[in-house]
């Protein structure tokens, strides 16, 4: 299996990481730390940084200040949003759902949403993508 790697850039000097590999070790929590010591926090509604990226699945850990929105937003895979802290709100075209840190939601392909932060909120998102999987999963 080729290792493949994230290099750093002007805009992340500490975004040198392993994407993808036989195993890949996450430190969600200093992840966390280095995207809101970024520029990009400051200036923007939000900042995330992919922690895996493989053919089939896809990692995001994604902050969000209080109101910022991910509008209208729909995946060509399984989409799974995880709030790891903060209050979030999901409208889906059944309706809207809060939820808070702990909670999880898994998105068909193709199903229409949006997420609104309530406060400041740290979201775990992955997608996969089917289409390219070569594993079965029991």
């Amino acid at each position: 299996m080729e290792i493949k790697r994230n290099e750093a850039t002007q805009l992340r000097p500490e975004g040198d990481r392993v994407l993808d590999a036989p195993y890949v070790f996450m430190d969600l929590e200093e992840f966390t730390r280095q995207i809101k010591d970024e520029k990009a926090w400051e200036e923007s509604d939000r900042n995330g940084i992919t922690v895996f990226k493989t053919d089939n699945l896809t990692t995001v850990l994604t902050c969000l200040h209080k109101d910022a929105a991910i509008d209208e937003n729909s995946v060509d895979g399984l989409f799974q949003v995880q709030v790891l802290d903060g209050k979030i709100s999901v409208s889906t075209p059944d309706g809207d759902a809060d939820m808070k840190q702990g909670e999880m939601m898994i998105f068909h392909p193709n199903v229409q949403h949006s997420i609104k932060a309530l406060k400041k909120s740290t979201l775990l998102l992955q997608t996969i993508n089917e289409k390219n999987s070569k594993h079965e999963f029991a």
